[in-house]
C-alpha cells in the first residue's frame, strides 16, 4: 500500500503553531497548488485546490519561524483523515497531509524582513540526512544537460 503526497504551493495564510499538553509543537497551515486547463469549448479555466498541512515536532516549530502568507514550500507526506463530532452532534472529516517533509522554495530576497535575513536559507526538515530531490522546477535544471538517461 501507498499513501504518499507531494505538492508545491504558497501558503494562504500565515502558519499556526501551538503546543499539545504533552509539549510537542504542532504547527498547521493551507498550501494552494493551481492548474490550468482548456474546457470542452476552448476556454482557458483556472482551478486552485487547497491542502491542509500539519507538521510536528522541531520542524512545526521552524515552519512557524520561516514560512508565511505567500511562502513558496515543497510538502512531502502522506493523507490522513480525522473524524469528529462538531456542537450541533453532526460527524465530520478532516482530511491532512501529514508532513514528513518542508522545504522552503522562496529565494533569500524573498524572505526579507521574516527573522531569516541574516541567516540565509533555512535547513529543510526532513527525517533523511542530506538527501537531495534535484531542481523544484525544470528551468533549474540547465546544467543536467549531461546526464546519461
Amino acid at each position: 500500500m501507498l499513501n504518499k503526497v507531494m505538492i508545491i504551493g504558497r501558503l494562504g495564510a500565515d502558519p499556526e503553531l501551538r503546543y499539545a499538553t504533552t509539549g510537542m509543537a504542532i504547527c498547521r497551515f493551507n498550501v494552494a497548488t493551481d492548474e490550468s486547463y482548456t474546457d470542452q469549448s476552448g476556454q482557458r479555466q483556472e482551478r486552485t485546490e487547497w491542502h491542509r498541512v500539519v507538521t510536528f515536532s522541531k520542524q512545526a516549530e521552524t515552519c512557524a519561524n520561516y514560512l508565511h502568507k505567500g511562502s513558496l514550500a515543497y510538502i512531502e507526506g502522506s493523507l490522513s483523515t480525522s473524524k469528529w463530532t462538531d456542537q450541533q452532534g453532526q460527524t465530520r472529516y478532516t482530511t491532512e497531509v501529514k508532513a514528513q517533509r518542508v522545504q522552503f522554495l522562496d529565494r533569500k530576497s524573498d524572505r526579507q524582513g521574516m527573522g531569516a535575513a541574516d541567516e540565509g536559507y533555512a535547513r529543510p526538515q526532513s527525517n533523511q540526512k542530506d538527501d537531495d530531490l534535484g531542481p523544484a522546477f525544470p528551468s533549474e535544471a540547465s546544467g543536467m544537460d549531461d546526464v546519461p538517461f
